[in-house]
Order: C-alpha cells, then sequence, then structure tokens
C-alpha cells in the first residue's frame, strides 16, 4: 500500500517518516519528497507498507496527528499521472 504524508516539518527525513510509520507494521519505502534543484524538502512524502490492514491502521492513527510542530496529512496515494516534461529554457 503506497501512502501519501503531507505537511510534514522541513527537517524530517527519509528515515524519521519510516521510524514514525514502522510503529504500525513493516516498512518497506520511505521517501521525502525534495526539491531538484536546492535539494530541500517539499513538505511531504510517502511511505511504502506491504502489508494493507497495517497501512490502513497507520493512516487512521496518524491522520491529522501532531508531529514536530505540524498536522500531517495522511491518505492513501493516488497513482501517479504522466505529465509532460517542462521544457529547458535557454
Amino acid at each position: 500500500m503506497n501512502i501519501y504524508v503531507g505537511n510534514l516539518s522541513y527537517k524530517m527525513t527519509d528515515d524519521d517518516l519510516g521510524k514514525l510509520f514502522k510503529t504500525f507494521g513493516s516498512v518497506s519505502e520511505s521517501k521525502v519528497v525534495t526539491d531538484r534543484d536546492s535539494g530541500r524538502s517539499k513538505g511531504f512524502g510517502f511511505v511504502e507498507m506491504p502489508d494493507q490492514a497495517e497501512g490502513e491502521e497507520a493512516i487512521k492513527q496518524l491522520d491529522g496527528k501532531e508531529i514536530d510542530g505540524r498536522n500531517i496529512k495522511v491518505n492513501v496515494a493516488k497513482p501517479r499521472e504522466d505529465k509532460p516534461r517542462r521544457r529547458q529554457r535557454y
């Protein structure tokens, strides 16, 4: 199950995000999305949990919970839509 996590603290790391969800079961991957140019967090990420029931419990328990001073948003991730790439300006 792929889970979207929004409104994250900008200091949250991939490992921090994984540890947060490991209390509910196994985590196969956790990733905080970063800006390609600056490398800074964009304030959201994704967690992959192989067990559906564990993922649903994590969503139920963590959605709206305050983590590092921010109320995080947690829900099932929507499939990524392929967007046309922006053209490079010269």
